[in-house]
């Protein structure tokens, strides 16, 4: 792709050569049992000589960027009532057109659309539109894709999907790829970069970014191990097929296994590192300032530098290691132990190990020093309708500046494991091995330690 900087690629979005932002009105004819859907709201509809036809019409500029669908459907209408915190005054109405008989997840995608709406018109910006439409499409592709109030929508991802919600490795996907695309709603179609590297950051990774939050809000802090070791490994898999060059993520050349993957990870990790507050008044102010503009269109170092302006000093070499260059880390716990203390605490002994790389663009991989701010986390259990969910009885950021370190840690529960990193929030070769569970205590371990101590290893 051209570079970051080309002023001349960026007077085209990277979605569209032809137009900049459109007026967009149509009428579509089609077969007298179907409905045909287009962007827009539905200005009249009539038959004509056995053909049905339908007049759409939108009420504000969009992107040169537009479905036609036609089908035999059923259709499910909801409406999305918004909170006083919201930019938006008017409740939206949704709309699912579906297949008969497969009405099975036509209810997660609601709920998924309302989540999603309450979070993004609160954290970034208003939502522009009056409606949400999603429209089943048969299994011939494996996709869903955003357009200005509508969502095309497989039905092999969503509306035939099987998610059982009582298997703990089981992500409903149906949920958080409606959350995907709602966000697109203005992470492409509020925000679009020009036709250069680094723009996809903008649109998928936020996209990815914005669905993660909905996901945490709905399903809590700790389902979301499940998603990031998914998005981790799927990036690990992609830069080891890689043809080209693996680029940083704010040059990402629209590869999928980067701006996706490895963006949902850097962006989770990002959040948790600066804050939620933080990292989103700093999507808003961006929002704010690029939003429907003319070209030049934004770019990735824009983008980042709003980022970097809502990170603290002690903070800044995250910014770099995220999304200038290509980072990775080997955390390891190498060894765990605990003893129950006179007092009847848990004195928690562990040896980790911590390496930090770069790579180049071709994987070549490059030893640095580490002196990083990274999770050690201590977990125990508990039940909760009847199933057993770990639950943090420590986790902070401790400074990681050797290559091997022991930390001692007090907890006043049982513990079953614990770890570096255990939410695999930084990019690592082998993740599976950040935690370790706990197979005895340690009758040697000290039995009246305080807090926190740490004692640096060979």
């Amino acid at each position: 792709m051209a570079n970051v900087n080309d002023t001349i690629a960026r007077r085209n979005t990277y979605i569209s050569s032809d137009a900049d932002w459109i007026d967009f009105e149509c009428v579509l004819s089609t077969s007298a049992d179907q409905i045909a859907i287009a962007p827009g709201y539905l200005q009249k509809e009539w038959e004509k000589d056995g053909r049905k036809y339908f007049h759409y019409k939108m009420d504000c500029k969009i992107l040169n960027f537009y479905s036609f669908l036609s089908a035999s459907y059923e259709v499910k209408r909801d409406q999305w009532i918004p909170a006083a915190a919201s930019g938006n005054k008017q409740p939206v109405a949704i709309e699912i057109y579906y297949q008969k008989g497969h009405e099975y997840n036509i209810d997660r995608m609601i709920k998924g659309i309302k989540k999603s709406l309450d979070y993004y018109t609160v954290n970034f910006s208003p939502y522009q539109h009056r409606q949400v439409r999603i429209l089943e499409f048969p299994r011939y592709a494996t996709f869903a894709q955003s357009f200005p109030n509508t969502i095309p929508f497989s039905e092999g991802i969503g509306f035939i999907a099987k998610v059982d919600d009582n298997d703990p490795e089981s992500i409903d996907y149906p949920f958080y790829v409606t959350s995907h695309e709602v966000a697109h709603q203005w992470w492409a179609h509020q925000v679009i970069g020009g036709n250069v590297q680094g723009s996809t950051l903008m649109a998928e990774t936020m996209s990815q970014y914005s669905a993660l939050m909905v996901m945490e809000k709905e399903f809590g802090k700790q389902a979301m191990k499940k998603f990031l070791k998914y998005e981790m490994n799927q990036y690990l898999q992609g830069r080891a097929v890689e043809g080209k060059k693996e680029r940083p993520l704010m040059l990402v050349e629209n590869q999928q296994y980067i701006h996706y993957n490895k963006g949902s990870v850097i962006m989770y990790a990002l959040k948790d590192y600066i804050g939620e507050d933080s990292l989103n008044a700093a999507l808003a102010k961006y929002v704010k300032a690029v939003a429907y503009q003319e070209p030049p269109y934004t770019n990735s170092i824009e983008f980042v530098s709003y980022l970097k302006a809502a990170t603290p000093d002690s903070l800044k070499y995250i910014i770099n290691d995220m999304f200038e260059t290509s980072t990775l880390y080997e955390n390891k716990t190498s060894k765990c132990t605990y003893s129950k203390t006179k007092e009847g605490k848990y004195l928690v002994k562990l040896s980790i190990e911590s390496k930090k790389m770069k790579a180049d663009s071709v994987g070549k991989l490059k030893d640095v020093a580490i002196a990083d701010w990274i999770d050690v986390g201590v977990f125990g259990t508990k039940e909760v309708n009847g199933k057993k969910i770990d639950t943090e009885l420590y986790l902070q950021k401790r400074k990681i500046d050797k290559n091997k370190m022991v930390f001692e840690i007090l907890v006043d529960e049982e513990p079953i494991k614990a770890g570096i990193d255990p939410y695999n929030k930084l990019i690592d070769r082998t993740p599976d091995n950040n935690s370790k569970s706990f197979k005895g205590g340690d009758k040697d371990a000290p039995s009246n330690g305080g807090g926190v101590t740490v004692t640096i290893g060979s």
